[in-house]
């Protein structure tokens, strides 16, 4: 078996990842760990999420620095569903032992250091596990993803994004003319904990971080490509819907596009091909990513949207993928039945 624990575990996603390491008939769920000072300390998993009743009940530890200097060596993989901040402070004493870490923060997903601190707000200093982090974009990066250390678990936006555009550029079918994203996300996206802006009864539809969210820069260093992204909150608990408009060079022919999309995701069971544009409600609590294009041969323009569990694909989910990946087990192990795999 292989020994497993969570950092920051009450949250959603740390709930999602409890679901789902409780069920592997792999991983060890060996530790649930919250910050020292969480009111959650202590309470067990299941009176927080109800989801979880039958599935795990074990308290949730606070976290001191005794324990987290041991945690590299006493683990085979850690998952950290903390805030960018915790990451970032407590990888030194983490990585470069036995563990393999998954850290779904965006602390180590930008390797500048100077695009970080712009973007984040705080100067990011751990320049060795900054520059060692693999980036978990598990159906683009499964080679470098299976020998890595450090996997910076990307973020959800980019999750759909990237995985809209990554085909096209690869196949080298993009003009210069900046992509545009528009791309809307459930609450469950902001957290869990209370604040009165995401509300459910707060929100109405509404974009944000206009042409300053931190999430483009991780899409324009992993597309290889300047983008203009801008995402928007719905009051809806969970998924994302992004909406993808770019040019192609003249003469690219449909066909053109449609085997770009093939090709790269002719082996990946997470990522489907649909032949209408995707909804929300056919990813959500699943950990597929669904795709659809639309083109214009006159214009050469091509029009593609994708959906996916913000919390799942675009977190949990992904995370998994990617420890799989380095245990050397299928890909999608414990997130599909054994037969789709």
């Amino acid at each position: 078996m292989i020994k497993t624990c969570i950092l920051g575990a009450s949250g959603y996603t740390g709930a999602e990842l409890v679901k789902y390491l409780s069920l592997h008939n792999t991983y060890n769920l060996d530790g649930l760990f919250v910050s020292e000072h969480s009111a959650d300390a202590h309470k067990p998993i299941d009176s927080l999420h109800s989801a979880l009743i039958g599935i795990n009940s074990d308290p949730l530890q606070p976290l001191n620095d005794t324990i987290l200097a041991k945690l590299g060596s006493d683990y085979d993989v850690i998952f950290l569903a903390t805030p960018h901040e915790a990451s970032h402070d407590w990888m030194q004493q983490l990585a470069g032992k036995r563990a393999v870490i998954l850290d779904l923060s965006g602390a180590f997903r930008i390797k500048d250091a100077d695009v970080f601190a712009a973007y984040y707000g705080f100067p990011h200093t751990d320049d060795t596990w900054r520059t060692a982090a693999i980036y978990g974009l598990a159906e683009w990066y499964p080679e470098q993803i299976a020998e890595a250390s450090l996997i910076a678990v990307p973020g959800c936006y980019p999750t759909a994004s990237l995985t809209g555009l990554k085909p096209l550029n690869a196949a080298g079918l993009l003009t210069s003319t900046l992509p545009i994203i528009n791309a809307v996300s459930g609450v469950s996206g902001a957290g869990r904990k209370a604040i009165l802006g995401n509300s459910f009864c707060e929100v109405s539809l509404q974009a944000y971080g206009l042409l300053q969210h931190r999430h483009m820069p991780e899409i324009e260093a992993y597309l290889g490509h300047e983008v203009i992204f801008t995402p928007h909150l719905g009051n809806f608990k969970r998924g994302i819907l992004a909406t993808i408009t770019a040019e192609v060079r003249p003469g690219t022919t449909t066909e053109q596009i449609r085997s770009a999309f093939t090709q790269a995701y002719a082996d990946t069971p997470c990522i489907r091909l649909r032949k209408s544009a995707p909804k929300i409600d056919d990813v959500v609590h699943t950990p597929f990513c669904d795709v659809h294009f639309a083109h214009s041969e006159q214009k050469n323009y091509v029009v593609v949207t994708t959906a996916i569990d913000n919390v799942l694909k675009g977190a949990a989910a992904q995370a998994i993928q990617c420890a799989n990946l380095t245990q050397g087990l299928p890909i999608m192990s414990g997130l599909l039945p054994e037969a789709q795999i």
